[in-house]
């Protein structure tokens, strides 16, 4: 027993020298496991960090890093109606050199996707006030200003202006100036050219992003007011409908315009002519800002002698909503003369007995009104008032601004 005692010792050695190396490789591996676990899950928060930060990065490559834009609507805390945006770090404080903008974006396409948010819920979190947005399309300045800024008078948070000059125009509006800080960010527009749809489309935009806007009307710089403020709001607001002159002209100024390349996705049954200063809902100008299906055909197809201007929205809401306009225009123009464009008025037209014919001169039911309601106040604005009846004008403002509330 004694040898065999002394032969089992060296393993029982053995076997305490496996045990041991055995405990020691599992505590080993385990520090091994433990070490690469922490390193790659600290490796994988620093990579999903930085995929994140990428991402944010190259969502907003489009924008320069001076024309970020908050991508979220804002808290109700600081201003519900506006979608908000970050300082542009544009230095405002010469207004000869740099004017105000509405907004900071000019990518149309950045801007029309932000137009086209639409609310689910139709009740608003807030005490909204339904606005007239007033959209200037000019070539420059506004020389009948002081005229609208008599009409404007005493009726702030119930309208927004948005104006569209040339881009190379430089303005300077005194800061009491109800066009001070109201101008958008503008491109070149030419007569009869796609370019003219554009700006009308960018001045809808930028109204659209005031949830507060209800009622969306296209000025020029020689468009006067023919009522005072609160006989044209009570108008539009009371309207369950959009105000556009849309007709089928058989003639060649019509139908000879149309494009046979348009088929099928516009008809011939669906052209339509009208004026380009219309007065639309909220409903309708999210429709013009979103709609890409027809406004490329347009844009493709119309040239002139076809004007984009005279007939892309009167086709496109006779094919998309004609049930809602009331096919006719609630701005006057004269076309009693022959040509392409209307007549002009310099300051020996202006009279209180010529703006009354306008005013309350038809006498039963409004021209293209598809409807059996007789009404002696067809339009609300007038066109092709020239520089020089800012003087006359203003001296029968008490009369033009006063009458009908």
């Amino acid at each position: 027993m004694g040898n065999e005692h002394r032969k089992s010792l060296p393993v029982r050695k053995l076997l305490g020298s496996y045990l041991q190396f055995f405990h020691a490789f599992h505590f080993v591996f385990f520090a091994i496991g433990l070490s690469i676990g922490v390193i790659i899950s600290l490796y994988c928060r620093s990579f999903i960090f930085k995929l994140q930060t990428t991402s944010n990065l190259s969502s907003s490559s489009t924008l320069s890093p001076s024309k970020s834009l908050l991508l979220l609507p804002p808290p109700l805390s600081t201003s519900p109606e506006l979608l908000p945006l970050l300082d542009s770090g544009n230095d405002t404080s010469n207004v000869e050199a740099q004017s105000l903008l509405v907004h900071n974006m000019d990518d149309d396409l950045e801007l029309f996707w932000r137009a086209s948010f639409v609310p689910r819920i139709r009740d608003f979190p807030y005490n909204r006030v339904p606005k007239v947005a007033f959209m200037f399309l000019t070539k420059g300045p506004i020389p009948l200003a002081p005229l609208w800024e008599l009409f404007f008078k005493g009726h702030q948070g119930l309208y927004n202006i948005y104006v569209h000059p040339h881009p190379s125009y430089v303005e300077s509006w005194p800061e009491n100036s109800v066009f001070y800080g109201t101008r958008i960010p503008s491109k070149q527009v030419e007569w009869g050219k796609p370019t003219m749809i554009d700006a009308e489309r960018r001045l809808v935009a930028s109204a659209l992003l005031d949830f507060s806007n209800e009622r969306f009307v296209l000025l020029s710089e020689t468009c006067i007011p023919l009522f005072n403020f609160t006989t044209i709001y009570n108008y539009l607001m009371n309207s369950n409908k959009s105000f556009i002159a849309s007709y089928d002209d058989p003639r060649k100024v019509g139908r000879g315009r149309y494009n046979p390349q348009m088929d099928p996705t516009i008809t011939i049954s669906d052209w339509r002519k009208g004026s380009q200063w219309f007065e639309v809902n909220r409903k309708l100008a999210i429709e013009i800002v979103s709609d890409a299906k027809y406004y490329p055909i347009f844009k493709k197809h119309c040239s002139p002698p076809c004007y984009m201007d005279e007939h892309y929205i009167p086709t496109l809401v006779n094919i998309i909503g004609a049930g809602d306009n009331w096919n006719r225009s609630v701005t006057w123009v004269d076309w009693s003369k022959s040509g392409p464009h209307p007549g002009r008025f310099g300051r020996n037209s202006v009279s209180d007995e010529f703006l009354n014919r306008i005013r309350f001169g038809t006498n039963g039911t409004c021209d293209g009104d598809d409807t059996n309601t007789t009404s002696s106040m067809c339009f609300l604005f007038a066109r092709k008032f020239m520089p020089d009846t800012l003087r006359p004008l203003l001296q029968i403002a008490p009369i033009l601004l006063g009458s009908i509330s």
